[in-house]
């Protein structure tokens, strides 16, 4: 098949990005023996550097890694063949080319995933093949309008492929590197036979990570995968917190547990019974007014160390739209550093962040 002359410019493009980015950094001498759990604040890269290249993409990872971020998130779903790709969603109808290929067009569908009616084109109807033959795009065009120059330019990664860029980065990066896999929808998946929770531990421990001191966190908003993860690995869970009022998807949704009940100290140290660390959606640390004014930090900090967890909250984005309102600017682009300065001096570990270069700058190096 021929390729269009776009298609072959944004080839090229990504190719020479990706190879930029390799060399970006000196590759002699030898990997720092420390992993990156010892970095205070944590960088996490949030489905990578997705602030300036579409998310979840093998360049959005690798920009990631250059700019200190000290792990990349992969969200992860899987295809109806068994595989484990990188999406936000298993909807891939904003994340990809799908819904301009002809020959997919009969899998639109409309289904229910964890209580809400979406309509779409999801991973877990095609094969592997069948999502390498799409490219990424960008996921919100109209906050990121440079990203989306980029769309065309990537596949769409499995987990194997960003756990083999990060462990190629990190000769030249002379650190070690950590992945950090949010498991997306997990009894929606299990309902359709297709669990995840296996293939992430079999994937991570067939390429090298095995232990608590691995460079590794399993993420999932949903607890009882969690607890199902706690039997199979040693590698370190974090129990993600929604909005207070929320409840995880695998709970029932007229009698289970709430985020928000989840995040008092009875429920925090219930949390510390199965997991390593709590990724709290960011009011939770520091709340907002009704202005979208940033506050004084709550307890939930402290709380959450007397349970024996570490917090990452998320996500920090650069973007005003995302940000507090003391931290805005006449500019597309407000002042992050400051606010990630108010959550560090509240004592969180780590954070999510879509700009990791903003916090790397603010942080330092890890030594």
């Amino acid at each position: 098949m021929d390729i269009c002359p776009k298609t072959r410019w944004l080839v090229t493009t990504s190719a020479l990005f990706l190879v930029a980015v390799c060399r970006s950094v000196a590759a002699t001498g030898c990997l720092k023996q420390e992993t990156p759990q010892f970095c205070s604040p944590l960088i996490i890269g949030h489905g990578g550097a997705s602030g300036y290249v579409p998310e979840h993409t093998l360049g959005s990872y690798a920009l990631a890694v250059t700019l200190g971020a000290d792990y990349v998130e992969p969200d992860l779903v899987v295809t109806r063949d068994h595989q484990l790709i990188a999406r936000h969603e298993n909807d891939i109808s904003a994340t990809t080319d799908v819904a301009e290929r002809a020959e997919f067009a009969p899998r639109r569908a409309t289904k229910t995933i964890d209580g809400k009616q979406v309509t779409g084109w999801f991973t877990e109807d095609f094969t592997l093949d069948e999502i390498k033959s799409l490219r990424a795009r960008e996921r919100i065009p109209e906050t990121r309008p440079g990203n989306a120059r980029l769309d065309g330019a990537f596949q769409v990664p499995t987990l194997q492929e960003v756990i083999d860029l990060v462990k190629s980065l990190q000769v030249s990066q002379r650190r070690v590197i950590g992945v950090y896999p949010e498991i997306k929808h997990s009894t929606y998946f299990k309902r359709l036979g297709l669990p995840m929770e296996q293939l992430v531990v079999d994937t991570l421990h067939k390429k090298g990570y095995v232990g608590s001191k691995a460079a590794v966190f399993i993420q999932s908003f949903e607890i009882n995968n969690l607890k199902e993860l706690k039997n199979m690995t040693d590698l370190r869970l974090l129990q993600l917190l929604d909005s207070p009022e929320m409840r995880p998807a695998d709970q029932d949704q007229e009698t289970g547990i709430t985020y928000g009940e989840m995040a008092t100290r009875e429920g925090l140290r219930a949390v510390g019974q199965y997991a390593s660390a709590v990724g709290p959606e960011k009011s939770y640390v520091i709340p907002c007014d009704e202005a979208g004014r940033l506050l004084s930090p709550t307890s939930f900090v402290q709380d959450a160390h007397d349970a024996g967890l570490k917090v990452h909250p998320y996500t920090f984005r650069r973007e005003n739209v995302f940000l507090p309102l003391q931290f805005r600017s006449g500019d597309a682009m407000g002042d992050m550093a400051g606010e990630l300065r108010a959550f560090v001096d509240a004592g969180v570990d780590g954070l999510f962040t879509d700009q990791p270069d903003v916090a790397a700058r603010l942080r330092g190096p890890c030594l």
